[in-house]
């Protein structure tokens, strides 16, 4: 379940086919309980991923949910599906108090906001030496969170933070961009999606906002911020993500396996949370190979998981939140996405 065909469908996109793989890899080995992937498209809206959440518990009858994808949703349909007692793996939700409702059925396979947002933050004032920066983001349960999480850290940095927000669903930022402009600061963190990050990032340039580092989280990892802003414009921006991509020149085994075997599925690189979403799909299916084909007892075995998956080992806290912690940077170089190392370690030259 996520936003397969809207605005931020390059964040959903990714983790759904890696999702479809691992059931197709598991499908074709005959077993004697097959697996069926549904796919529900709320286009990121709370609401509509409400009335499909229960489309697929009193319709579909079914047993586990990959998703929702974005943290709003997921705030939404979480309730729905504890009390129907099925549980959830998001691949890609990172709000931080997703994992604080006392939820037992929700899971997610990727750290939280709470660790991504200070890890961002050491970085830009670390890795980037930045002193002085502007933190923006779009009021969102994702992006708000996110960017106060940056400000919080900062702040214990000794850097100077400016803050504003913006409306995603407007076209122009001038407000926003203007104050950018008077501050002159060292760097600029965007807590929200692609779509409106590489629109923000277009437009500071074009104010003559060239010098400022762009840094953002990863709800901007994809293609489409480069596209929004423009290559020229995109180049040498910043990108956090608690999500490893497996990028063409990988050489751990494991990790090539999936990276081919996703080529040649979909005819393309896996992207943002494609990894996560294939690792998602292994604990159910790890779950139904165990024996477990009931909502309760798929719970159960996700519980007490411990599999070492693609992006990372899978293994959950009693709250659902997984026990693995890396954030990694990507920098956009040459008009593409690249891996340029964990925030704990990277370093801007």
């Amino acid at each position: 379940m996520g936003d397969l065909t809207g605005p931020n469908s390059g964040i959903v996109i990714p983790p759904r086919n890696g999702a479809k793989l691992v059931i197709d890899e598991y499908n074709k080995t005959n077993p004697a309980v097959k697996i069926e992937l549904v796919e529900y498209d709320s286009q990121g809206d709370g609401s509509k991923a409400v009335a499909l959440a229960q489309q697929a518990i009193k319709d579909d009858k079914i047993v586990g949910l990959v998703g929702p994808a974005f943290s709003g949703e997921s705030a939404q349909v979480a309730p729905v599906l504890e009390e129907a007692k099925i549980p959830s793996i998001s691949a890609s939700a990172t709000n931080t108090k997703l994992a604080e409702n006392g939820w037992k059925f929700w899971h997610r396979v990727l750290p939280n906001d709470g660790v991504q947002g200070p890890s961002i933050a050491d970085f830009i004032a670390d890795g980037a030496a930045a002193k002085n920066v502007f933190v923006i983001d779009d009021k969102s349960e994702y992006g708000k969170p996110l960017a106060d999480a940056v400000r919080a850290q900062l702040g214990t940095k000794g850097v100077q933070v400016t803050n504003d927000s913006l409306d995603p669903t407007e076209s122009d930022f001038s407000s926003v961009v203007n104050k950018v402009a008077a501050a002159k600061p060292d760097a600029v963190f965007f807590g929200g999606y692609y779509a409106a990050g590489g629109n923000l990032l277009k437009q500071l340039r074009d104010k003559g906002v060239k010098d400022a580092k762009f840094f953002s989280g990863d709800g901007s990892l994809d293609k489409g911020l480069i596209e929004g802003a423009g290559a020229a414009n995109a180049e040498g921006a910043l990108v956090g993500c608690p999500c490893y991509i497996a990028t063409p020149d990988v050489t751990d085994a494991k990790v090539k396996g999936f990276a081919d075997a996703y080529k040649a599925a979909f005819s393309a690189d896996p992207a943002i949370y494609a990894a996560e979403g294939y690792d998602a799909a292994t604990v159910f299916v790890e779950a139904v190979k165990a024996g477990n084909t009931t909502p309760e007892k798929i719970n159960e075995f996700i519980a007490s998981a411990n599999i070492a998956g693609v992006s990372k080992q899978i293994k959950f806290q009693a709250n659902g939140e997984v026990e693995a912690k890396d954030i990694y940077i990507y920098q956009v170089k040459g008009g593409a996405i690249t891996l340029l190392g964990k925030a704990a370690e990277a370093k801007l030259g």
